[in-house]
């Protein structure tokens, strides 16, 4: 069950439908099924002393009202079913476990499965699909669509490999190494590659070819051997808290042709604090290479449909929420917030994209409710695409989900 104080204490943590894809509500439904995990407080009871396993989960159910999406606004906005989830955490002495799985009315994933082990108070190694430390950690947004930075698999990502962490009294180390992506890399066997949680890059785009195509013949690709390190310094000035860290990330991709390709990403972050406040700011760039190839365009896949991203951008977060304990009934928080993203500096001339969401978390014993208003372009999930070039287009999504 979701803690009452989840949101005033966890605010520095963070909480999609495309015109043109085909199911458009239920992929937006599935998209925010992310946040739940952070909604719970199920891993840290992993790590508690003693033998133990948990079992819990969550249903979430959403109401979207879109302006890009003629049917739906002529019927007043639907009403549809997210998601339902089963958690599973544990530990045997210093031996730790934590699964979950989700089942959506498209698709059933696997969002984590991992095993670790506590060296110490401060050490501690995992192996299996474990979140890529990269950013802003847990999320780097409030509200329910994360920030644009998830559509191009660079927030909340999830691979396959090893972790270490090191957290001391003011500073947090990781490190990571990532075989390859939760479904076993190219070869791995998997009925569908779009079926997955989080995205990642499942072939390179040729010029002439749709958005939303799969890969063509010999184009297929997938991440490989993945290196992550990621630092953050934490520094408190009475009521004031600052994190400020860094990102690297570099690998290579396997491209069906037997093509070399690598990919490499950065990001500096800032996490502030301040009473009731919480500031999130973070810049991030990367690109994708690959050998005797002007790449523009990459194939990505999540939530049961296909994408292009650009093969190369600079991004940019900044938000802001504010957290109000109350007593309103079975209220206990409301969380107010601001999350703004811009992707610039693709190739080609290609469109920035831009997602600015205003909205309030609601926190009702266990249950948790986004209500947020959206307005974006050439947005995933918001009536756009990363490398396409239309209008202004905005979204009213109520989503709310009861933890056990």
């Amino acid at each position: 069950m979701i803690r009452h104080t989840l949101v005033a204490s966890c605010i520095a943590l963070a909480l999609t439908a495309n015109a043109y894809a085909a199911p458009v509500d239920e992929e937006i439904a599935a998209l925010k099924a992310r946040i739940d995990q952070l909604e719970s407080d199920k891993e840290q009871t992993a790590q508690d002393k003693g033998n133990a396993i948990k079992f819990g989960g969550a249903a979430r159910f959403q109401y979207s009202y879109e302006d890009y999406n003629d049917g739906n606004s002529d019927r007043s906005g639907d009403f549809d079913f997210d998601l339902f989830r089963i958690d599973v955490n544990g530990n045997l002495d210093d031996i730790i476990f934590s699964a979950q799985y989700r089942w959506f009315e498209y698709m059933n994933v696997i969002h984590h499965a991992w095993v670790g082990y506590n060296f110490d108070d401060k050490q501690q190694g995992k192996i299996g699909v474990t979140q890529v430390p990269f950013g802003i950690l847990t999320y780097a947004s409030n509200n329910y669509f994360f920030s644009s930075n998830f559509y191009l698999g660079l927030e909340d990502d999830y691979d396959l490999g090893l972790n270490y962490t090191y957290k001391g009294d003011n500073n947090q180390l990781d490190l990571a190494f990532y075989k390859n992506d939760e479904q076993g890399g190219l070869d791995g066997y998997v009925s569908d590659r779009t079926d997955r949680y989080a995205y990642d890059v499942v072939g390179i785009r040729l010029p002439g070819e749709g958005i939303y195509d799969a890969p063509s013949d010999g184009n297929a690709a997938a991440e490989l051997n993945t290196f992550n390190g990621r630092y953050a310094h934490n520094m408190a000035f009475d009521d004031l808290k600052v994190e400020l860290g860094v990102s690297l990330q570099a690998g290579q991709l396997e491209i069906e042709s037997g093509t070399d390709g690598d990919n490499v990403a950065a990001a500096l972050h800032g996490v502030i604090n301040y009473d009731r406040w919480n500031v999130k700011l973070q810049v991030t760039d990367y690109k994708y290479d690959v050998d005797g190839m002007d790449l523009e365009r990459v194939v990505v896949a999540a939530y049961h449909f296909y994408d292009s991203i650009p093969s190369e951008a600079t991004t940019y977060i900044a938000n802001v929420a504010y957290s109000l304990p109350v007593d309103i009934g079975p209220i206990s928080n409301l969380t107010f917030y601001n999350d703004y993203s811009l992707v610039t500096d693709k190739p080609s001339m290609q469109a920035d994209t831009f997602m600015n969401v205003t909205g309030m978390a609601i926190t009702a014993g266990g249950l948790y409710t986004y209500v947020d208003f959206v307005v974006a372009e050439n947005q995933p999930f918001i009536g756009g695409t990363m490398v396409g070039d239309g209008e202004t287009n905005k979204r009213l999504n109520i989503n709310f989900g009861y933890y056990f």
